[in-house]
């Protein structure tokens, strides 16, 4: 009984000091200072509200026809079969809805994307310790975010023109580049490419797993809500994955910025 009480508490000492010489609980307190989990809500929310009208608005305007801002979505969630059919059976707009958009409220719509896209440069300027960029540096967030709806159009289009390996390569290089230019961009330049690297890395590794699981975990969870709760489980299913993509984006640059900082990644410049 003694020896096995020592082995544990021998075990408990070894994976506690393995814990620290990582540096893992530096980054767990970064992220609760961060406030990862709130940033990562708030992402989802101003998404719902201003990135999906957006698409919308945008897969409407498709003149290629690639089955809307739902197929988009489901292709960006993993779904399949019966799910990816309930999301388009619920979310999926007439296509005159380009022809009603008014000129009012497409100026909204690019008021508040300019709010998410000053949301994720706030997060970054966090995450490097920097100060918050002048009010006249919004136009970044105008160009990021034409910038990342142009990414994932270009994410839907090449659905149909290749598949298997060279899709995940295709795709992986492209997301790679989108948050490795989108974090300099947003940043003002403030912080060297190679140091932005292996948070754009992390970022589409993120993405990846966040994908993996929600084929697993939220195409059954669909068919379920919409029985259970309609339309409004469909939302809510959408709007949980909304979260993953928040956290993962914030949780991506913090894991870049951690690599750097504690594993030898930066250069020995005297910073």
């Amino acid at each position: 009984m003694g020896t096995s009480r020592h082995a544990v508490n021998r075990l408990g000492r070894t994976v506690q000091h393995g814990w620290e010489r990582l540096g893992a609980h530096t980054l767990v307190r970064q992220g609760r200072d961060l406030e990862l989990l709130h940033r990562a809500t708030g992402f989802a929310m101003l998404a719902l509200v201003t990135l999906a009208p957006l698409l919308i608005v945008v897969a409407a305007a498709d003149p290629l026809e690639r089955g809307g801002f739902a197929l988009w979505l489901a292709d960006g969630m993993g779904l399949s079969g019966r799910s990816a059919r309930l999301l388009t059976d619920i979310i999926s707009p007439p296509r005159k809805v380009i022809g009603t958009t008014s000129v009012l409220g497409g100026v909204a719509l690019a008021v508040f994307g300019i709010a998410l896209g000053g949301s994720v440069q706030n997060g970054y300027e966090r995450i490097w310790g920097l100060s918050a960029g002048p009010w006249h540096r919004v136009w970044r967030q105008a160009v990021w975010m034409i910038a990342m709806t142009a990414y994932l159009y270009q994410e839907v289009q090449t659905r149909s023109l290749v598949t298997g390996p060279e899709r995940i390569a295709l795709s992986s290089a492209s997301g790679v580049l989108f948050f490795w230019w989108g974090q300099r961009f947003l940043l003002g330049g403030q912080v060297r490419w190679s140091d932005l690297l292996p948070g754009a890395a992390a970022t589409m590794l993120g993405l990846v797993g966040l994908r993996t699981f929600s084929h697993f975990v939220f195409t059954p969870l669909i068919v379920t809500n919409a029985i259970s709760y309609g339309a409004v489980g469909v939302v809510l299913v959408v709007e949980s994955w909304l979260i993953g993509v928040g956290y993962v984006v914030y949780g991506g640059a913090l894991f870049g910025h951690w690599l750097l900082a504690h594993h030898g990644l930066r250069r020995r410049t005297g910073e």
